[in-house]
């Protein structure tokens, strides 16, 4: 009896606890400013590459440039490199108005006109600023031109989770926006 009191206690704790977490997500894609003519192409994203301390759930924020901690209470709902290229998918399918914009790479019969990898190399919050940098490439299937560009971007940020959060959304629109119209 002793024994299961105590199991109880702790279940009940943890379940208290649990209730203190708050889940975020990145993945729903933003509304493009402007829409591009349809063209006749089939765009395929790679999976998009991130750092090694986003693919833990609790939200990375920086110390310093070397020391990274972690937001206990607010953890990602998601894995952010797989949430991440879905939301680029869904980006780039509202920006050009089309639905072949596919991951790659896939089983359909059709190969891609366009490709494009993306790479996070900083993706965290510091010092009341979310900073994302990253490179991409787009690669023309037919032709093998290839642009690639790197991209930063700082944006100011209250220190909460929700507020790094939103500011970690708007920055990977601006980086959307730019991919696009590296595509164009």
């Amino acid at each position: 009896m002793i024994i299961y009191t105590k199991l109880l206690g702790l279940l009940s704790l943890l379940f208290m606890l649990s209730g203190c977490t708050k889940y975020y997500i990145l993945s729903t894609a933003s509304q493009p400013t402007e829409h591009y003519h349809k063209k006749h192409r089939i765009i395929g994203v790679e999976k998009v590459l991130v750092p090694k301390y986003l693919y833990k759930r609790e939200i990375a924020v920086a110390k310093s440039s070397s020391e990274v901690s972690f937001l206990g209470s607010a953890v990602w709902a998601e894995d952010l490199d797989q949430g991440l290229t879905q939301r680029l998918i869904a980006f780039l399918q509202k920006k050009f108005n089309q639905p072949n914009v596919y991951a790659y790479p896939w089983g359909l019969d059709k190969n891609p006109t366009i490709k494009v990898k993306v790479q996070i190399t900083r993706f965290i919050f510091q010092g009341n600023k979310v900073y994302l940098e990253a490179n991409w490439r787009v690669i023309h299937m037919q032709t093998n031109l290839q642009k690639a560009r790197l991209f930063t971007t700082v944006i100011a940020s209250k220190d909460d989770a929700q507020s790094i959060v939103a500011t970690m959304d708007k920055a990977f629109g601006a980086l959307e926006e730019a991919i696009a119209q590296g595509i164009k």
